[in-house]
């Protein structure tokens, strides 16, 4: 090897300064944790839920799509209604949040006990069952010290009904304002899984950031990255809520919407925070339901879905059975549409062919993890060929070494 004119000491200093750096850094961005991210989050008030929610929704999902179908045809770009109709009715929620916040509203102790009770019975039937949502929970009340001691005792009387922490179990945490609620997050899971006796580390939370003071602070630091942070590991997801943002910042009631400029903002801060650490960004919700103007509402819905699809929000809140419908159609239509892209652009970045575009790892990267997404979510099962095994299309998204056996 060539000799450098580098003193060895001076190299053994910057290895040692640069080794500590590196491990710090894959610390707090570890990458992809290799979970399915749900296409959506629906939310139920507590003393609305049951057993048979996830399916009652399916159901009149399938009974809103038959009705409308003429409608939602002229908004199908790839043919996707027919599987999106077999969707709602085999599997129509990912995803699901027993509501005792703003959904369920302030009740007198004893009601609220009942139902932290009943909830935890509901999770626990669809956690011993096939056809529930893969992943649920709950969404407390806030930490604020209005709310802080309700919020807990409801929560720990939901683990007390349901018996343990299921798999995919989360509770959300609304109204996250400040940095040192996170600490204290996770010291409660900490109490709870030793009192429990619960695996270290089985409790996870969503934050839901819907006040300003969390993409903001008085000091000009983002608190939301710092959140993620102190969470040591335990967030899963940062939410976004809507109305309560929009509100704060004294938007008028008629303006405040998923694609009003300020929630854009709030957002794109907590996809930067976000980035490579492996939790995922929600979407908000809209609050425009299809009852009384139907075609109004399912195509606002349909437009809001497409379009936080491409700022690249994959999950986003549904309100209404009728939000199933245009969520999985404007989901299967973008993983289609996209795929049929990627596929094309991975096989000439295998065999080096440069194509129509001459593409670099990143975006190879992107591309596979695209892939993966519409494969997961059910868009396409069968996307790909033989060349795009899952295994190749995983070591093209995490940027490793594609083994030798699987080309």
């Amino acid at each position: 090897m060539t000799m450098t004119k580098v003193p060895e000491n001076v190299r053994g200093r910057i290895e040692s300064m640069l080794d500590a750096v590196d491990a710090d850094l894959r610390r707090r961005y570890p990458g992809s944790n290799g979970r399915s991210q749900p296409i959506h989050t629906v939310y139920v008030p507590a003393d609305r839920v049951a057993e048979e929610t996830p399916g009652e929704w399916g159901a009149a999902a399938v009974g809103l799509l038959d009705r409308h179908h003429d409608l939602l045809a002229t908004l199908d770009a790839t043919g996707s209604l027919p599987d999106v109709r077999k969707r709602l009715e085999a599997d129509p929620v990912q995803d699901l949040r027993i509501d005792f916040e703003d959904g369920y509203g302030l009740r007198a102790d004893a009601e609220e006990d009942r139902a932290a009770t009943a909830a935890g019975a509901v999770l626990a039937a669809w956690a011993r069952r096939s056809g529930g949502p893969a992943n649920s929970g709950i969404r407390m009340k806030g930490l604020g010290g209005g709310e802080r001691r309700r919020a807990l005792r409801t929560l720990d009387l939901v683990l007390e009904g349901v018996g343990g922490v299921p798999a995919g179990f989360v509770f959300t945490v609304p109204k996250i304002r400040a940095v040192q609620q996170v600490s204290a997050l996770v010291q409660l899971c900490v109490g709870l899984e030793r009192a429990y006796g619960i695996a270290e580390g089985s409790l996870r939370f969503e934050l839901q950031i819907e006040s300003p003071q969390a993409i903001l602070a008085a000091d000009g630091t983002a608190p939301v990255a710092a959140m993620l942070t102190l969470s040591e590991g335990r967030c899963t997801a940062l939410h976004f809520g809507t109305y309560d943002y929009t509100a704060a910042l004294g938007v008028a009631a008629p303006d405040q919407a998923l694609d009003h400029p300020a929630a854009d903002y709030a957002k794109a801060v907590m996809q930067v925070a976000a980035a490579q650490t492996g939790a995922w960004v929600c979407d908000g919700s809209t609050q425009v339901v299809p009852d009384a103007d139907p075609e109004a509402a399912l195509r606002n819905h349909h437009r809001l879905v497409a379009r936080s699809l491409r700022r690249g929000y994959y999950q986003g809140w549904d309100m209404h059975p009728g939000h199933l419908v245009t969520r999985w159609l404007a989901t299967y239509d973008f993983f289609r549409q996209a795929i049929d892209v990627a596929v094309p652009r991975l096989r000439d970045y295998l065999a080096r062919r440069g194509g129509d575009v001459v593409d670099e790892p990143a975006t190879a990267e992107a591309l596979a993890a695209t892939v993966l997404r519409g494969i997961e979510c059910g868009a396409r099962p069968d996307a790909g060929a033989a060349e795009l095994t899952e295994t190749v299309l995983r070591a093209l998204a995490a940027r490793a070494p594609i083994p030798t056996e699987a080309t």
